[in-house]
């Protein structure tokens, strides 16, 4: 299931993770949620929504995406990888970045100095060299259900972090699960279903 990306707003709801890192505990198992951060765009009664910044695509760089969209590009744009967003439509692009003033008009949502676009007016900015310097640029999302999200939660499947610049940008992606958790005094490896309640 999925929310409606057209339904989501720029600010969370009190009460839920909107805004928020959903960092998975040991209990998930899946490939593509396995020991993933993702950074919660949207979470109310109706459902969740969410990009994972911390798996990349093997095999797929910004300029192997760039040329698919038949989007010109500088020379200069490095190889750099593409996230897995999430099993949503994986063929969908986001961008998640750092803004420092007015969040550009056709953002997604954007909390706490962090958007997320789906616009290819983004991607040609990044394209040409310009764009925001702080980004993730991900293919598909996570989505959850009305009510799925907070049975995982009651489940010890996931422990909610504020989301930072730092933890989103800044850190590997190797280490961002662990960052996340040690963020909030959690060593994220100790957890079992029988410690703590997320």
């Amino acid at each position: 299931m999925q929310t409606p990306i057209h339904n989501i707003t720029s600010q969370p709801k009190p009460g839920y993770l909107g805004g928020q890192l959903l960092v998975a505990t040991p209990l998930v198992s899946s490939p593509g949620f396995m020991h993933s951060v993702i950074f919660m765009c949207s979470h109310d009664e109706h459902g969740a929504m969410g990009i994972i910044v911390n798996h990349i695509i093997e095999n797929i760089s910004y300029r192997d995406l760039f040329e698919q969209l038949s989007i010109k590009r500088e020379e200069s744009i490095d190889h750099l990888p593409v996230h897995y967003g999430g099993p949503v439509e994986i063929n969908r692009g986001f961008v998640i970045y750092h803004f420092d003033d007015i969040p550009e008009p056709e953002s997604i949502c954007s909390i706490n100095n962090i958007a997320v676009s789906s616009s290819l007016n983004v991607l040609r900015d990044i394209a040409h060299g310009k764009g925001p310097n702080q980004r993730i640029l991900a293919l598909g999302y996570a989505g959850w259900a009305a009510g799925q999200l907070e049975s995982e939660i009651e489940a010890n499947s996931w422990i909610s972090v504020p989301a930072t610049r730092e933890l989103i940008f800044a850190s590997e992606n190797e280490a961002k699960w662990q960052r996340a958790a040690s963020s909030q005094g959690i060593d994220i490896r100790k957890l079992t279903s029988d410690i703590g309640h997320a």
